[in-house]
């Protein structure tokens, strides 16, 4: 669309400024594209380094929950073997257990 001067004629000015205003506003949504092709890159690493260490975290849960499977196995064979000493044996386990998780999560 060309705008026109008082007397009816194309302003020739007026449209040579309007493409230099339409190439500024381009450069502009070039950059701001840019930019978020970046943060979307950067969002992708994030996920995929994120979903790694969920992975290996449930690859160590299932290895605790075995470690603590057997010992609760262990641990019935010990209180049906019928000792006296099975409320010792229970409160040293819970203590060694509240332990390693201490040491885990600091």
């Amino acid at each position: 669309m060309a705008y026109r001067s008082s007397r009816g004629t194309p302003n020739g000015g007026g449209s040579a400024y309007l493409e230099q205003e339409n190439d500024q506003l381009l450069e502009g949504l070039k950059d701001k594209i840019g930019t978020l092709k970046r943060v979307t890159i950067n969002i992708g690493d994030d996920v995929r380094s994120q979903n790694r260490l969920l992975d290996q975290m449930g690859t160590d849960f299932d290895a605790s929950q075995g470690l603590l499977g057997a010992t609760m196995k262990k641990l019935g064979i010990v209180s049906r073997a019928g000792g006296g000493n099975v409320l010792c044996y229970l409160v040293l386990f819970a203590f060694f257990v509240f332990l390693c998780i201490y040491f885990m999560v600091r």
